[in-house]
């Protein structure tokens, strides 16, 4: 147990009024496993044998099943869950979405993840300016990098959501000509202050999107021997999901990933809940491909596979990388390490304890409402 994880169990009001939670967190006691102890969830262990035995029947239909759907029912704030609808789960293959920039194709995942998306328009709003005469943590740099992030952030919320329920409009959202238009909003010397969706001719009118922010998720970064590569991010949302743990598995909270009002005035929310819906991520694993003109992502060669932890953030988080590499021309490292910044559409957010929080006074006077925080 890493001294994250120790605090994160310490902290938790809820995980120890599961029965099986209980068991593996905390000693019999009550009190909570600390830093350095070793971890075990056998139960965990006797499921993913079993699912490699039988496949995945084995989990969405029988007795573990039956477990889950008992165990959510049975909940302190029980839920509807039936064995049907474990039963009824597909998966779905989605294309993937590609744009290019500055020389390189930058692969994501489309909706209902929002991450390949909000990037792409993020990047697509700087293509004019010369970010390259900037230092990455000058004045400059972030405030170009915060109101980039409210106009996507802004279409994103109006218009990305499961497209089985929401045509996504991404030949628009994403075309030049939108983008410059969009682009044209920005300026050196003063923020926009909350930026509100583009117009879309023929794109359904939604209503304000009011979905949580809450840093949660992992990630995994792999190429192998033979240049095979995944880039997978996942997540239950928040640290320990619904904190019902049943067969050694922590069921999720994606409930959260929704927006949390229907509607705003007389338009519903593009991201809203209804049945059978994928909820809206912000996760963003990604390839990089550099290119020559005229290639595509298959004739070009491998240069990045990256993603990010972080909820709301990761957007934020994997845009600042590609530009600390791409426009930058940094390590790996060095890119993760530059501090986080941006905006959400909801203020302009700085890195405590990094040199970003020296930029507050700066970025004022632009115009900007700073917050300063840990996670940002």
């Amino acid at each position: 147990i890493t001294p994250r994880l120790a605090g994160l169990i310490a902290g938790d009001r809820a995980l120890r009024n599961n029965a099986e939670a209980r068991a593996v967190f905390f000693h019999e006691d009550g009190t909570p496993r600390r830093s350095g102890q070793k971890l075990y969830n056998r139960d965990l262990g006797r499921t993913l044998r079993r699912v490699s035995r039988e496949g995945t029947k084995a989990f969405y239909e029988g007795e573990i099943a039956a477990d889950i759907v008992a165990a959510v029912k049975g909940a302190p704030r029980p839920g509807d869950l039936s064995q049907a609808d474990l039963a009824g789960y597909q998966p779905k293959r989605r294309d993937v979405l590609c744009t290019s920039y500055r020389q390189h194709r930058i692969c994501g995942m489309p909706p209902p993840s929002s991450g390949a998306t909000t990037i792409a328009m993020m990047l697509g709003v700087l293509e004019r300016f010369p970010l390259e005469r900037y230092k990455p943590d000058s004045a400059d740099a972030v405030h170009l990098f915060a109101e980039a992030g409210r106009l996507a952030y802004a279409d994103r919320d109006r218009y990305l959501a499961d497209p089985d329920f929401v045509p996504a409009p991404l030949n628009e959202l994403l075309s030049p000509r939108y983008l410059a238009q969009r682009s044209a909003l920005m300026r050196m010397d003063k923020s926009m202050g909350r930026a509100q969706a583009g117009v879309i001719a023929g794109a359904q009118a939604f209503g304000e999107d009011h979905t949580t922010s809450m840093p949660a998720t992992t990630h995994l970064s792999i190429v192998d021997s033979e240049g095979n590569a995944v880039a997978m991010t996942s997540s239950i949302e928040s640290a320990f999901g619904s904190r019902i743990m049943v067969r050694g598995v922590l069921l999720n909270n994606q409930l959260t990933d929704f927006s949390w009002q229907p509607s705003s005035g007389d338009a519903p929310a593009a991201n809203r809940v209804e049945p059978g819906k994928r909820p809206r991520s912000s996760m963003a694993p990604t390839l990089v491909f550099e290119t020559t003109p005229g290639q595509g992502a298959a004739q070009g060669r491998l240069r990045y596979v990256l993603g990010s932890p972080g909820g709301i953030m990761i957007i934020n988080y994997v845009a600042k990388t590609l530009l600390g590499l791409i426009i930058w021309k940094l390590d790996p490292q060095a890119a993760v390490d530059l501090p986080n910044t941006g905006s959400r559409n909801r203020g302009t957010d700085l890195e405590a304890g990094t040199a970003a929080e020296t930029l507050a006074p700066a970025l004022r006077a632009r115009g900007h409402e700073v917050h300063v925080g840990d996670e940002t």
